[in-house]
């Protein structure tokens, strides 16, 4: 099954070439115009995206601006430390198992989105994304491919004084604030994607590259992530899971986005997400730098 699929203004679009397409409207209603509804749907969604050379596009992309592509996605899971000179950069074991935590999904905004940072220690951390297609539990992890619907670009974005306020750390609040979730351009159906398990990863901070990697590099893989999660929970069409983050985040050089900053975030066959980085209010804790912080601070 193909498929490329966005929003515009909330509404599920299919992207092909230059153009857009309501889905919605080409499939008059039979498909809904929520993304996630859609999902559900994925054999009629892809044989629309077949015949789109024979439609009329609803508009061009460089005149719309596209949001997150799951919007209404019911779950976010993420894993910590993926990438094994990611934990190591950041002090930390390597886990035996997947370490599991949770975005808020009121956090997920678009490939061109905002980021509005409301302390001075906010960090990038560029992440593929994999969308759940069908529900499952115990998922074998031979099996875990059936369920996946495609893959996106992501930035987890994370307030470290909010995530490293407590100990155990709160992963969940720091990395949930408004705007910490950049997804897209798009959702790529697998078959779309020359290799789903070895793609180039990179991340710019206004035009340097500060993370660059291979998502082969990833110490627990697409399939072992959704079959390990799945012993636990049942996963849901539309649920997001965020793979992990390579090497370079600016926690470990003492380095933090700024006001006016440009995070570009790019995965090979998935293209590429440029987000503006914007200082608003301060949240309670936002100048108090947490003990964990102090040692990276000091490079």
């Amino acid at each position: 099954m193909s498929f490329k699929l966005g929003t515009v203004d909330g509404k599920a679009v299919l992207i092909k070439g230059d153009f857009y397409y309501d889905i919605s409207s080409l499939s008059n209603g039979s498909i809904s115009s929520d993304s996630v509804e859609a999902l559900k749907l994925q054999s009629e969604l892809s044989a629309l995206y077949e015949s789109l050379n024979e439609k009329n596009a609803s508009g061009k992309l460089s005149d719309v601006e596209l949001g997150n592509p799951v919007p209404t996605s019911p779950n976010c899971y993420a894993v910590g430390l993926n990438y094994r000179k990611h934990a190591e950069e950041s002090g930390m074991d390597i886990p035996e198992v997947p370490m599991i935590f949770t975005k808020h999904t009121s956090c997920f905004v678009g490939p061109k989105a905002d980021i509005e940072m409301r302390s001075d220690y906010v960090d990038w951390e560029v992440e593929l994304v994999a969308v759940i297609g069908k529900d499952g539990k115990n998922i074998p992890k031979e099996n875990a491919f059936d369920h996946v619907a495609g893959l996106c670009v992501g930035q987890d974005i994370s307030d470290r004084p909010a995530q490293f306020a407590t100990t155990p750390a709160m992963f969940n609040l720091g990395k949930s604030f408004d705007t910490y979730g950049p997804m897209g351009p798009a959702l790529v159906s697998l078959d779309l994607i020359k290799n789903p398990e070895s793609l180039d990863i990179e991340c710019k901070l206004n035009g340097e590259t500060v993370q660059k990697s291979n998502t082969s590099d990833l110490i627990f893989d697409i399939s072992s992530i959704i079959s390990y999660l799945s012993e636990i929970v049942s996963l849901k069409v539309g649920d997001t899971i965020w793979t992990g983050t390579p090497s370079g985040v600016g926690i470990a050089s003492g380095k933090f986005l700024q006001d006016g900053d440009i995070l570009t975030s790019s995965i090979e066959g998935l293209g590429v997400m440029e987000n503006k980085c914007v200082r608003v209010s301060d949240h309670s804790r936002a100048n108090v730098v947490p003990e964990f912080m102090k040692g990276f601070m000091k490079k």
